[in-house]
């Protein structure tokens, strides 16, 4: 056998190694992203409904900041040291967070009434559905797209921040618009981006377990924010 049958064969042993990881890398993405939705859901429904919980997170500024500043961390700091930790101190950080983050999601079901919380979920999860079809079968390249949507999230944020102090109505209902496209466009990006990732690793080992959770945690994030902008443009206020 010569060099190049010898390559050949790698090359085809290499392809059916990454053939057989990556579908279930990637169900551990969505499986991941789903059990932290459904933690975030019930973490927030439990505390609304119990009086002397959401009671302390909305009088208690220092508690409730104290969350904020708790999720930023596990965030950032999850992203920044995912090669330092092992694989179960990364998902109990996931998990942590989506428990966290339910904490401080469940004022909504202060402001907005059940049923429109539910309608606005199902309208998120179809369009994130369809968004992560597109970008996880598409051919086209979608790094610019990619690029062109961060600097545009960044400008929301300034301006959200801004209109802290404005407090302009017409403002906030265009960033909440402006806010549903850019996650829109995330979801299908970040799904193409994990599936390239995912496509290059070569098992299923410990290292690309932890590049499927942080794919989980990237789409999270798009989920919530997309659910968050659609509730502030669809949802139902209380009277």
């Amino acid at each position: 056998m010569d060099y190049e049958e010898i390559t050949n064969v790698v090359t085809r042993e290499r392809e059916l190694e990454m053939s057989a990881a990556f579908p279930v890398l990637m169900r551990k993405v969505y499986l991941w992203m789903s059990l932290a939705l459904v933690i975030t859901g019930f973490t927030a429904y439990y505390v609304a409904t119990t009086p002397a919980l959401i009671g302390a997170i909305i009088t208690n500024q220092i508690l409730f900041w104290g969350l904020v500043i708790g999720e930023l961390a596990l965030v950032f700091g999850l992203s920044a040291a995912i090669n330092k930790l092992s694989l179960t101190t990364a998902t109990l950080m996931f998990v942590i967070y989506a428990v966290i983050n339910g904490l401080t999601l469940s004022f909504i079901f202060l402001v907005y009434t059940a049923s429109s919380i539910t309608s606005v979920f199902f309208i998120t999860a179809g369009t994130f559905a369809v968004m992560a079809f597109f970008g996880y079968f598409t051919k086209t390249d979608l790094s610019s797209l990619g690029k062109i949507l961060m600097m545009a999230l960044i400008g929301i944020i300034i301006a959200t921040i801004v209109n802290i102090f404005t407090k302009s109505e017409g403002l906030a209902m265009i960033l909440n618009y402006l806010g549903v496209l850019v996650f829109v466009g995330l979801t299908a990006y970040d799904s193409q981006k994990i599936k390239q990732m995912l496509m290059m690793a070569p098992d299923t080992g410990e290292a690309a377990q932890k590049v499927a959770l942080l794919g989980a945690l990237s789409l999270y994030l798009d989920f919530i924010n997309l659910f968050l902008y659609l509730l502030r443009i669809f949802g139902s206020r209380r009277d």
